[in-house]
């Protein structure tokens, strides 16, 4: 039996199309570090950007198809709001929140502090007077950023040992109303009781920031593990114009979801067959360290 854990994983997909062998695989890979330590495994619906129609209800379906289960509802993040504005309330009641005027090409040109990567926010409203602040209110809305107190930020992760990362004044909440993706990923995972976060790689560099912001909120924290990418042949991020990596493009080619888990399973050294047959094998120490290099079929359709 594994050891109980209280708390859960999860895996957060956003509804902007079909999933990919990619998203599949960082989907199971988290439903079996959950439950490896008896952890419940949640579903949540990142859907604060534009959500493509039907979308959802595909997602939902391609996991059942692949073997995966969950606990309880699904969750998405546009029910949710009113658990966002009560975060920025609290971190605007501390003083940790400004209005920031910039627009993405303002902050892309603005030079940048030492060190920093690209796309770090400058500080350019941090410190604006009140009647500059009016001013600006006049010209466009403002967004709400952090009014972070550090730097940098250090996380462990199960695969990456300890990583320290940029922390800039992320923003909040975006200038058309919408929470910011930091903001609402911490939260939601303080609320659902989510204290295993695993996801790509990919997502690493922006960990930092997030733990940061779960600190100031008071919010325990969470075990990160980020596990490796899928790849395509020329060793890119796998994305939807490589070809035939959905499920129902797979299986135009003959590969049915059985052979998509089984093909996920054998990338990480696991046997083939149903999911509850691999957890018995699952061993985090175990998983592969590089990417994955998955060549999807050559379609020949009619």
């Amino acid at each position: 039996m594994p050891p109980i854990d209280a708390g859960a994983g999860r895996f957060a997909p956003s509804p902007s199309g079909e999933l990919h062998v990619g998203n599949l695989r960082t989907a199971i890979l988290a439903w079996l570090f959950a439950r490896s330590t008896g952890r419940d495994f949640l579903l949540r619906i990142e859907d604060l950007d534009r959500a493509r129609a039907g979308a959802e209800a595909k997602v939902l379906e391609d996991l059942a198809a692949v073997g995966l289960t969950w606990d309880g509802n699904v969750l998405s993040q546009t029910d949710r709001f009113p658990l966002y504005r009560t975060a920025i309330t609290t971190l605007a009641d501390a003083g940790l929140v400004y209005e920031c005027f910039c627009t993405r090409r303002e902050i892309a040109e603005a030079p940048s502090a030492p060190h920093s990567p690209a796309g770090a926010y400058p500080g350019t409203c941090r410190n604006l007077g009140d009647s500059e602040r009016e001013r600006r209110r006049q010209e466009r809305p403002a967004a709400l950023r952090l009014r972070a107190g550090v730097t940098e930020y250090t996380v462990t992760d199960r695969l990456h040992g300890e990583y320290t990362g940029v922390v800039d004044d992320l923003v909040l909440l975006r200038n058309d109303g919408v929470p910011a993706y930091n903001l609402a990923v911490v939260v939601d995972d303080a609320d659902q009781g989510i204290d295993q976060v695993v996801r790509g790689d990919d997502l690493l560099s922006s960990t930092p920031r997030q733990a940061y912001l779960a600190s100031l909120l008071g919010l325990a924290p969470v075990e990160y593990a980020h596990v490796p990418l899928v790849l395509n042949a020329h060793h890119r991020r796998i994305a939807k114009r490589d070809g035939a990596i959905s499920l129902r493009t797979l299986a135009l080619a003959g590969i049915g979801p059985d052979r998509v888990r089984d093909m996920v399973l054998r990338s990480v050294d696991l046997p083939s067959g149903p999911l509850e047959q691999a957890l018995e094998a699952f061993s985090p120490g175990q998983l592969p360290t590089e990417p994955w290099i998955f060549e999807p079929p050559v379609l020949d359709l009619p």
